[in-house]
């Protein structure tokens, strides 16, 4: 398996960075976050990971220690490594079970989630987080609906959302993570939770929960909490200098 990855700043001889998008996302999302962290002198990966993204999709692998894996395979030296969303829960197992790449871990909006805590039944949580269908869909649309949703998102995050689908020539719009993988990396999230690999993970972390919500870190060693009260679940999209702020601090 061979990976997409975005690289900025190579060359540069700060502590590097790998930067790990969410389900059904893409590396293109850390872009603004990673202005910040070259221009502070810091080299940063950000990859996409199978089926996302400009990487391949292969016909299986679609779980959350597969994903760690290919992390792993990429053979980057350690670095600061950041995940949001699902990607949290990535990077949690990248740390965990891969510890050599990992000198810090950031988990933006996710490497908590547990979905078999927050639904009754595998079948309430697959209707409740099955995507919908984008057949009809035009990019010209979602461009829309993203701008009216964020309002305070920048062009280049709007465009990089976007880019979560495949845009034709004739503006229609394919998914890049077919729904049946799509729902096997939440059978995934369902059957391995990130909660059970944290009393492995010796590094500091920094959790960076959006919203109202307190996630369940225990288990984690050494850990600070930098809530974002009202934010969005992308707030790497919202808010990228003030994420890359705080994920400068972990150097």
């Amino acid at each position: 398996m061979r990976l997409h990855v975005r690289v900025h700043g190579d060359g540069l001889a700060g502590v590097p960075y790998l930067l790990v998008h969410g389900l059904s996302s893409n590396a293109r999302l850390w872009d603004g976050v990673a202005e910040h962290l070259v221009a502070a002198g810091h080299p940063v990966h950000a990859a996409d990971l199978r089926s996302h993204g400009e990487s391949p999709s292969p016909p299986d692998g679609y779980d959350t220690a597969t994903a760690a894996d290919d992390l792993d395979r990429l053979g980057l030296p350690p670095a600061i490594v950041a995940g949001q969303s699902w990607g949290g829960n990535v990077v949690v197992q990248l740390a965990a079970r891969h510890p050599e790449r990992v000198r810090a871990l950031a988990l933006v909006d996710g490497g908590w989630i547990n979905l078999a805590a927050q639904f009754s039944s595998w079948a309430a949580c697959q209707a409740r987080l099955r995507p919908p269908d984008v057949s009809g869909l035009t990019a010209t649309r979602l461009r829309e609906r993203l701008r009216s949703a964020h309002p305070d998102w920048e062009p280049w995050a709007i465009e990089a959302t976007v880019f979560n689908l495949a845009v034709h020539p004739d503006d229609s719009l394919t998914r890049r993570l077919p729904i049946p993988q799509h729902m096997e990396i939440v059978r995934s999230m369902w059957d391995d939770p990130p909660q059970p690999y944290f009393p492995r993970i010796d590094v500091p972390v920094l959790a960076i929960p959006a919203g109202s919500h307190t996630p369940d870190l225990a288990g984690l060693r050494d850990v600070k909490v930098r809530p974002y009260p009202g934010g969005d679940h992308d707030l790497h999209a919202q808010h990228p200098a003030s994420i890359a702020a705080d994920l400068l601090s972990l150097a």
